[in-house]
């Protein structure tokens, strides 16, 4: 029977081990954490923020009572919402043209005009020497889906050249990442002319990982907590999501299983998913009764009844130093 790891000493692996130096390096990971508690699990999701951001990494956390993670698209439109999308396209621009050119001070002063004025240029032949620079650095960058590298390109020339991308263009791209454009026929001129749907966001997602590395992060942190999947249904009025239907929970699995098969494809992104212990014994919604095809991918068949492996895919989490033996867990 597998033992337990305290919250700091996964923490501290996660950092040591993963932050500090495979995710930052570009590599991608997929990690199971089972709080034994809600107090424990709160700790483990702060304990995550905190050296996220103090790692230089962007964190997104996704709750399934909020948001309907067997919907990756969802999953994508969530984090979508907390990107400021006009400040990682500034923050792009300069890294793109620092060394090259000569740049204004503040993000206000940053445009086509101002950028030609410094470096004594026409206006018409500024715009050329930044589109080439922007095809090679964006649109030429096949790590991230061509509908995105053509949002982003749209974000970026918006920003330097209002008259030929407009803010009301800018805008309704920024709603179409965030699922929140109700027409996408607005953004034709744009050359996008489909929404973010299951085929596409998970690509999107990686996409994002990636762009957040060209534009000064670290990469991506992401938390999923799916706690509220392996909870029934309360009698009565409830509020936020529920999950009734066994086919979503296993459409959540589908969708975790993807992250963990998909990390050869994405870059600088940890995936961090908490669970509660339902999630290893509940008989009707746990991944060891219901979805082999996870559960072969994250279970560890040899374990040290004593001594947890820090760096395994799946981690059992308690303040206690009790095995899981001395639970009765599994």
């Amino acid at each position: 029977m597998p033992a337990y790891l305290k919250p700091q000493e996964w923490l501290t692996v996660v950092r040591t081990e993963y932050l500090e130096t495979f995710i930052r390096g570009g590599g991608a990971a997929v990690k199971f954490v089972i709080p034994a508690d809600e107090i424990e699990a709160v700790e483990v999701k702060n304990g995550l923020r905190k050296l996220a951001e103090e790692g230089g990494f962007h964190f997104a956390p996704v709750d399934a009572s909020t948001t309907k993670v067997h919907l990756i698209d969802q999953v994508f439109y969530e984090v979508a919402r907390n990107v400021d999308w006009r400040g990682l396209a500034y923050s792009f621009l300069r890294r793109s043209l620092q060394g090259h050119y000569k740049l204004p001070e503040t993000r206000e002063e940053f445009n086509l005009k101002n950028l030609a004025v410094l470096n004594e240029y026409e206006e018409p032949d500024m715009r050329l020497a930044v589109n080439q620079r922007f095809k090679k650095s964006l649109y030429l960058d096949y790590a991230m889906t061509q509908e995105f590298r053509i949002a982003m390109t749209r974000l970026c020339v918006g920003l330097l050249d209002p008259a030929e991308v407009s803010p009301e263009l800018c805008s309704a791209v920024i709603d179409w990442l965030r699922g929140e454009l109700h027409k996408v026929s607005v953004l034709k001129s744009a050359l996008i002319f489909q929404k973010i749907g299951r085929h596409n966001a998970r690509h999107m997602l990686f996409s994002l990982s990636h762009w957040l590395k060209l534009s000064g992060s670290e990469g991506l942190v992401l938390l999923l907590d799916i706690s509220r999947y392996l909870q029934e249904r309360p009698k009565g009025p409830v509020e936020n999501l529920y999950y009734s239907k066994p086919a979503m929970v296993l459409d959540c699995y589908e969708v975790l299983r993807q992250f963990i098969d998909g990390t050869d494809e994405s870059e600088s992104l940890l995936v961090v998913v908490v669970a509660p212990t339902g999630f290893l014994t509940d008989e009707k919604r746990g991944v060891v009764k219901i979805y082999d095809a996870l559960k072969l991918r994250i279970w560890d068949e040899v374990s040290d009844p004593t001594r947890a492996n820090p760096l395994s895919s799946l981690v059992r989490i308690s303040t206690c130093s009790r095995t899981a033996t001395d639970r009765g867990q599994a």
